[in-house]
This record gives structure tokens, sequence and C-alpha cells, in this order.
């Protein structure tokens, strides 16, 4: 089986008032506007978040997204209004930044160190 492509949905219980603070955590508007209830985000290749106005789902979401450097994204993110939690170990090679959004949605940051 070969993945072609990833859609990871945030549901949020209001699109309209999410908007603003997801512009702000991705540092531009949405790539893709499929239709009113929906925003999608490319993060890399065929990755892609969407964010999608469902109430009843709002919430319960945990996206992990890999960076490259994790200290020049917290200040990118300071910089732009969003606070992600402190930098913590995980495990022997990894380390991970939290930010959560207004509906209690959870985006990890994490960045992994080759000890190759």
């Amino acid at each position: 089986m070969a993945i072609e492509v990833l859609f990871a949905s945030v549901p949020v219980a209001d699109l309209r008032k999410a908007i603003p603070w997801y512009e702000a955590l991705f540092g531009r508007s949405a790539d893709i506007v499929p239709n009113q209830n929906e925003l999608m985000w490319r993060m890399t290749g065929n990755g892609w978040i969407y964010v999608i106005g469902d109430t009843k789902r709002a919430g319960g979401t945990v996206v992990t997204i890999a960076v490259n450097d994790l200290e020049q994204l917290v200040t990118d993110l300071a910089d732009r209004g969003i606070s992600p939690g402190q930098i913590v170990a995980v495990g022997d090679a990894g380390r991970r930044a939290d930010v959560v959004d207004p509906d209690g949605n959870v985006l990890s940051w994490i960045q992994v160190t080759n000890s190759h």
C-alpha cells in the first residue's frame, strides 16, 4: 500500500473565530479553502492539516509535527503571539513543545536528533 497524501483533521467549535489563531500559528493564510467549513494548510509535500468546523469533535485532537529547529519555531511562534509550552525531552533523541488552540486541540511540535 502506497500512501500518497495525508490529511490531519483539527476540529474546532467555531471556524470563523479559529481562523486568525491558525493563521498566526502557521504564519500565513490557508493554502486552500475548499468550502466555508474547512481550511487547509500544506505542512510538507503531500502532508496537510485541515481545520474544520465540527462542534461535536472540537478540542479532542492531538497532531504531531516534526521540525528541524525547535528553538527557532518556538521563537517564531512567540513573535506571532502564540505561546508554546516548555521544550521538554522525549526519550533519548527527541524534544517537544506543545501548543494548545482555544478549543483544546494540541499541536505538538517535535525535533528528533539523529544519533547515527
